[in-house]
């Protein structure tokens, strides 16, 4: 008398059968801890967040402190409050000269900013939607551009400033503003993400010149990308130093960082002076940010042009 065996495919069934849970549910496989590497990065991101607002906190906590409250208290203690006074001492001294450095800051500035997104976005667009004979090879020079620090070009700039008489005068910090090869960058991908083709198209059956298709239908579409290149523009501007410092000697032409800087100089012979460098930093901060919480939202869709297609 023979005995059957079962087949051991059936045998692995009937004992995966007889060690299942009486309740009939399967273990499910445990999933990665969330929790754990939630905190760790936002942990890292308040580390750097603290790392970032500390100068600005000890900026404006010593913005409130006369001469001997700086070097007498704690960094960051408020002090007396003296940040009128501090205030107004500022605005008053050498005749006002602080508010004429503002002044020269907001020229050089907005003026050169707004022509210098206007020319990118122009660059940008005639690179994008044109065909012409060496664009990639000009737009190659461009990428160029990219890559030379500014203060390798500070000196010939200095020297062809000086040939044709524009050294200490406002031409001399406004015009090699105007030249941006960054945003021309950015602008051919903002006209590839943003301008479609076929409205140009249509808008050229319709009669419209290059001009018109330009300024009222790609203009209108590129307005995210030209206020993220107007902000990125605004910025270096506003910070733009070296430049100013080589190409001005009069005091009624600097910005306000120049301004500072020569302050700041001066402070060694007068210490009493340091308190007006001080919110005289605040006060140069104010604009930048000012122009990025009013400019954000335009800033923030600017930035995902192109990255979905």
């Amino acid at each position: 008398m023979s005995t059957q065996t079962a087949p051991p495919a059936a045998a692995a069934a009937a004992a995966s059968l007889t060690t299942a849970p009486a309740s009939g549910k399967a273990r499910r496989p445990r999933r990665p801890r969330q929790f754990t590497s939630k905190a760790v990065v936002n942990a890292i991101l308040i580390v750097f967040a603290l790392y970032t607002l500390m100068p600005l906190t000890w900026l404006v906590i010593a913005s409130t402190k006369n001469y001997r409250d700086l070097f007498a208290t704690n960094p960051f203690s408020l002090g007396d409050f003296n940040f009128l006074n501090n205030l107004s001492e500022l605005f008053a001294y050498n005749d006002g000269i602080y508010l004429r450095w503002l002044g020269n800051s907001v020229l050089y500035t907005v003026i050169g900013s707004l022509l210098s997104t206007i020319i990118s976005v122009a660059c940008g667009y005639a690179f994008d939607k044109y065909e012409f004979r060496g664009k990639d090879t000009l737009f190659g020079f461009v990428l160029i551009g990219l890559l030379v620090p500014s203060t390798v070009t500070a000196l010939p700039l200095y020297l062809l400033a000086s040939e044709v008489g524009m050294v200490n005068t406002y031409w001399a910090v406004l015009i090699p503003s105007l030249v941006n090869p960054f945003g021309v960058y950015l602008a051919r991908v903002f006209s590839e993400g943003y301008v479609p083709g076929e409205v140009l198209e249509a808008s050229r059956m319709d009669g419209a010149g290059e001009l018109r298709t330009f300024v009222s239908v790609s203009l209108p579409m590129l307005a995210p990308g030209f206020m993220t290149i107007f902000l990125f523009s605004f910025t270096a501007s506003w910070n733009n130093f070296y430049s100013a410092l080589m190409m001005l000697n009069d005091e009624e032409l600097y910005p306000a960082n120049l301004g500072l800087y020569a302050l700041m100089k001066s402070v060694y012979q007068h210490p009493e002076l340091y308190p007006l460098v001080i919110i005289g930093s605040l006060v140069a901060v104010v604009p930048l940010i000012i122009a990025f919480l009013s400019l954000q939202r335009f800033w923030r869709s600017g930035l995902t042009a192109g990255a979905v297609k």
